[in-house]
């Protein structure tokens, strides 16, 4: 066991699916020499040449198009979208291109392509830097959308998304970049579209993916001074989404708080709720409820502490899901 960041075990995920592959490419604004913004590749171009860590210049969709075409070729590019904001550039090749030309070819043409985002607020960064784009790519077939919540899930989803031949969205929450946890190098972990309950309960169940996995446990932690037992579950797949677990908790626990950092409204919550009320109604003994941002766009990072779920918020729903 070794005691990582998330920012380290990405880079010894990345570093060990580019020892056991050499068709695995990683290419980016800054990937190589700097290591990335946030020194998620840090070391990565010294170590294996720059044939194989690519500074690329300042454009997202040219990044991105160019995966897709070193895709068809045989490699297995990684790409790094400097900051979640910045990804709207590229759209246009990853849901008009990436996401469609597996189905458009019967199956003939495989691209695994992985798109690394760091993604959410929390980090006092300016406009564009702290977007919560995850909707975007849930509503698009032919991509899989993945998100870490936690250093041991960051090191092997991302050596899984790699291997993978569907092209994968992989949201890594900034925010979380620098929290510690103790990894095991030689685990397997758990598969990439698994959800994962991190804390069993029997009173309401908490679903979050990405940065709130930790707010939520930190809620269970207070609710349970008040006699509530909140389990908790980590989504980690959002598409396809593990709906299996999720349905086994709630009729179980009778209530559900949905919590993410995007905007409620229209947000991926809205999905989980749905799904949840089609196939647990008889067992709800509340609405299910959701938690997110405003609609508004993202503030200034001085009010954005207004504006990020926190462990009230979090709290208030869970207090509502009782008196119905």
């Amino acid at each position: 066991m070794s005691t990582l960041t998330m920012v380290k075990a990405l880079n010894e995920g990345l570093r060990r699916a580019m020892e056991n592959d050499p068709k695995v490419l990683i290419m980016g604004e800054d990937v190589g020499k700097l290591g990335g913004v946030f020194r998620v590749t840090d070391g990565l171009q010294k170590d294996f040449g720059e044939d194989r860590v690519i500074d690329t210049p300042l454009a997202e969709s040219g990044i991105v198009g160019t995966a897709i075409g070193l895709a068809l070729r045989g490699y297995r590019p990684v790409c790094e979208i400097q900051f979640d904001g910045f990804v709207f550039p590229a759209a246009d090749q990853i849901i008009t291109q990436l996401a469609k030309m597996r189905y458009r070819s019967l199956g003939a043409i495989k691209l695994p392509v992985v798109i690394r985002i760091p993604c959410g607020g929390g980090i006092g960064a300016v406009e564009h830097h702290s977007e919560s784009p995850e909707v975007f790519f849930t509503h698009t077939a032919g991509l899989r959308v993945v998100a870490c919540s936690n250093p041991a899930d960051a090191y092997t989803m991302i050596q899984d998304a790699i291997r993978c031949d569907d092209p994968v969205i992989f949201f890594e929450p900034k925010r979380r970049y620098w929290d510690k946890a103790e990894v095991d190098l030689s685990a397997p972990g758990l598969p990439i579209d698994r959800a994962r309950v991190v804390r069993p309960g029997r009173d309401l169940t908490l679903l979050a993916y990405g940065p709130m996995v930790k707010t939520c446990l930190e809620a269970a932690t207070a609710a349970a001074e008040e006699g509530r037992d909140l389990e908790v579950i980590d989504l980690r797949s959002l598409s396809p989404l593990d709906m299996g677990v999720l349905t086994e908790s709630v009729r179980r626990t009778g209530r559900c708080v949905v919590v993410h950092e995007a905007p409620v409204f229209s947000g991926f919550g809205a999905e989980i709720a749905a799904r949840i009320t089609e196939q647990c109604f008889y067992h709800l003994e509340a609405p299910v409820l959701r938690v997110g941002g405003f609609a508004t766009p993202y503030p200034p990072s001085r009010l954005e502490e207004h504006y990020l779920p926190d462990l009230d918020r979090v709290l208030d729903a869970v207090d509502r899901a009782f008196t119905y």
